[in-house]
């Protein structure tokens, strides 16, 4: 098993009487399903439905004060915390940042469970996250029986599973749920009540309008840099993601690819060859007639 600590991550608590109601008005995951133990994953959406940031949540145990621990970029967290005390108006709800830390572990199984910890609900095979300080990575390491690794190895296992991750593989702000596959990672409950940006997601699935998605890819040479155009020909199709170790993530229009992988035509990226690790993802499927 390993693990290792994410410099990247930062934790943010929300608490209070009107917290669990609070978020559920806000978050496109369903708050009333969370519990001490459980991760759910969930962003804040602008009111045209685009993510402003993207998060792992879970309930915080009576020990530990109760309320609500937000997985979140490291870089965001002040600007979540703002905006979470922006809309709270007159809830009971406290916002604070925590000196905590996030320790991924992947790989096997813990060989013990520590109190902040919950499997990743993206992907079962991105294992568990434990919410502690930095300076406990190690004995919390060995307490669970994991390698304590660099955090280059589980960028590389998070991008072999094709999750994409914001800054990265999406800009904040400017990507829909639908397109960086938040609807396919679990990440929006479509049968919650209202939350901000909720009518734009839910008429982007029930008319099934995605038009752009993350997909994986596999690379034949070096990686090409983030942010460089994924083209078909002369023309642009998508934008390069990360990528490590022979695979990566683009965001690419689907209907364009699938017409070029029905012409033959090879996906190139800073001129380097792509190819789509599963190419019926980028097949949208007919809509069915309604009963």
């Amino acid at each position: 098993m390993k693990s290792a600590f994410l410099p990247d991550r930062g934790v943010i608590k929300v608490a209070g009487e009107d917290a669990r109601n609070f978020l559920n008005g806000l978050i496109t995951t369903d708050v009333d399903r969370l519990k001490p133990g459980l991760g759910r994953f969930g962003a804040l959406l602008t009111p045209q439905g685009k993510i402003i940031v993207d998060f792992l949540i879970t309930e915080a145990p009576g020990g530990h004060g109760g309320g609500f621990l937000i997985d979140c970029p490291k870089p965001l967290a002040d600007g979540l915390a703002t905006k979470l005390k922006f809309y709270k108006l007159r809830a009971k709800v406290t916002v604070d940042i925590l000196d905590l830390g996030v320790l991924a572990a992947w790989d096997g199984q813990l060989a013990a469970q520590p109190d902040l910890a919950f499997a990743d609900p993206r992907n079962a095979e991105l294992g568990t996250r434990i919410l502690i300080p930095e300076d406990l990575k190690q004995k919390l390491s060995d307490l669970i029986g994991a390698e304590l690794v660099d955090a280059s190895e589980y960028e590389a296992h998070r991008i072999a599973l094709g999750v994409p991750r914001g800054g990265l593989d999406f800009m904040y702000s400017d990507a829909f749920p639908h397109e960086t596959n938040m609807d396919r990672l679990a990440g929006i409950d479509f049968d919650k009540g209202c939350y901000v940006g909720q009518e734009v997601v839910s008429r982007m699935q029930h008319r099934g309008t995605a038009r752009t998605r993350s997909v994986k890819v596999l690379l034949e040479d070096s990686s090409p840099e983030v942010g460089v155009s994924v083209m078909v020909g002369d023309r642009s199709v998508g934008t390069m993601g990360s990528s490590a170790k022979g695979k990566g993530i683009a965001l690419v229009r689907i209907d364009r690819v699938a017409d070029a992988l029905d012409a033959g035509q090879p996906l190139t990226a800073g001129g380097l060859t792509l190819k789509l690790a599963e190419p019926e993802i980028v097949r949208i499927p007919a809509k069915q007639p309604i009963a």
